[in-house]
């Protein structure tokens, strides 16, 4: 497996510390740069790569480090310094160890996980010359195919960070698929989970005793044609794995409202409101930080979040923002230029354990108050059976049961307000101001699928 490695030091990196730690293998291996000077490579004598080093990101949000670690990291700022192992050289786990140790020792911070720690030599006594040159220039990739990225990953908890979310991009620019390897006591966070949703991305399990599996699905894989792909039963089916199945129902849920806002394209346009909204309506308090990749590092801002997806307009624009600590609240947010405006759609988490109560009676004055911002188009709200820290196993998990929807007043003037309010098999709408509000459940009925499924077949039938 690979072994990605973390130096959290309170000061920043410095160029001769970097240098330090990167000839931890000796003087006869070379660096060099890639990604615009963004990585910086340890290299073999004849240059393949055997150490990657992501430049150091400064993580001002609190609990963040410690969220994606899973044990606690000192309180304030931290320098978070990212090496990632060649695959392919035996050695190459110990060198990015004793890159982090020797950062970790010069600057007083720690390193994770903390027995990769070393600042010995490591010298390199594979044959390097034997390997094949790697056919990516992505660090995170560790075999290209034809038509596959893949991944292999070892951490606990796998993050979207600015490696996968690199790896993701390049990916979908040459209309790859996206492989991450894992073992089965992997999880993946919420915006790892939601870029991997869906073919042809996926997440593969390697079971010692089940082989491969999609951990999302839970069908049986094989390595075919350059890819991973789903092993069928004589009827065509697509085998189950006997490892994925659902474990004991804890009693924690997750709250999901899945928002899309829609605004005029002008001068004056501050995105990421309705999700400040959002947050402070279920949380209490706005969004604590806001990045493009995890960790998440950035202190909230509206204006900052709007620059960044002003200055790469045309093109979409993807971002994280997290909550505080003490309650478990992430989204992703996909920011679009249309010929009808600017719009945001919106993933947003809550986790509640057992013996805490999810606000359902809040959504109504959530909705009324986004609608009341004039940005609201649409708003699912849905309950599921889920790990209150918002993060994902390799086995069954049940999809979300829906709560309530709510139609924003233009969404529900384009399709006609006596159509959208008189659904036949109902639900009756409640009017929030211009909006309409379609009351599903509780959370608990599988049969809210149903009647969804009724409801947004009338909205789409023409008036």
């Amino acid at each position: 497996m690979t072994k990605d490695v973390i130096a959290l030091t309170p000061k920043m990196p410095d160029l001769p510390t970097l240098l330090a730690g990167l000839y931890a293998g000796g003087p006869d291996l070379g660096v060099n740069t890639t990604a615009d000077g963004a990585v910086v490579q340890l290299c073999a004598p004849d240059g393949r790569p055997l150490v990657s080093v992501e430049a150091p990101i400064l993580v001002q949000v609190p609990g963040e480090a410690t969220r994606l670690l899973g044990h606690p990291v000192g309180e304030g700022p931290v320098w978070w310094t990212e090496a990632r192992a060649s695959t392919a050289v035996a050695e190459a786990g110990r060198l990015a160890g004793s890159f982090a140790g020797r950062l970790a020792t010069v600057l007083g911070g720690t390193v994770w996980p903390s027995e990769a720690a070393t600042t010995d030599v490591v010298p390199v006594t594979t044959h390097v010359s034997a390997i094949p040159v790697p056919a990516t220039s992505t660090p995170a990739v560790d075999v290209l195919t034809d038509s596959t990225a893949v991944v292999i990953q070892d951490r606990p908890l796998v993050a979207m960070t600015s490696w996968l979310s690199d790896a993701l991009r390049t990916t979908t620019a040459t209309d790859r698929a996206l492989q991450i390897v894992t073992p089965p006591t992997a999880r993946l966070t919420l915006p790892t989970r939601t870029a991997l949703h869906g073919l042809p991305n996926r997440w593969v399990v390697q079971d010692p005793e089940h082989g491969y599996y999609d951990g999302l699905s839970g069908a049986v894989l094989h390595w075919k044609n350059g890819t991973f792909t789903p092993v069928h039963d004589e009827s065509g089916t697509a085998r189950i794995a006997e490892a994925f199945t659902a474990t004991d129902d804890p009693g924690d849920r997750q709250l999901i409202l899945t928002l899309r806002t829609r605004h005029p394209a002008d001068a004056d346009l501050v995105l990421g409101r309705a999700l400040e909204t959002t947050f402070q309506h279920l949380t209490g308090a706005p969004p604590a930080g806001w990045s493009t990749a995890e960790p998440v590092n950035l202190p909230w801002s509206t204006r900052q979040l709007t620059d960044l997806a002003r200055s790469r307009a045309p093109r979409p624009t993807w971002l994280i923002a997290i909550g505080h600590p003490d309650r478990p609240a992430l989204a992703t947010i996909r920011v679009l230029r249309t010929p009808a405006g600017v719009e945001e759609d919106i993933t947003f988490a809550l986790g509640y354990g057992k013996g805490e109560t999810p606000p359902l009676d809040a959504i109504e004055e959530l909705a009324t108050e986004l609608e009341a911002q004039d940005s609201l188009a649409t708003l699912l709200t849905a309950l599921r059976t889920a790990r209150r820290d918002l993060t994902t196993p390799a086995h069954l998990e049940y999809p979300p049961i829906p709560v309530a929807f709510t139609l924003g007043s233009d969404k529900a003037a384009s399709i006609g307000r006596t159509h959208a309010g008189h659904p036949p098999q109902g639900p009756m709408p409640m009017r929030l101001g211009r909006a309409l509000h379609y009351t599903l459940g509780d959370g608990t009925d599988p049969e809210a699928w149903t009647t969804f499924q009724h409801l947004t077949r009338h909205l789409r039938q023409q008036r």
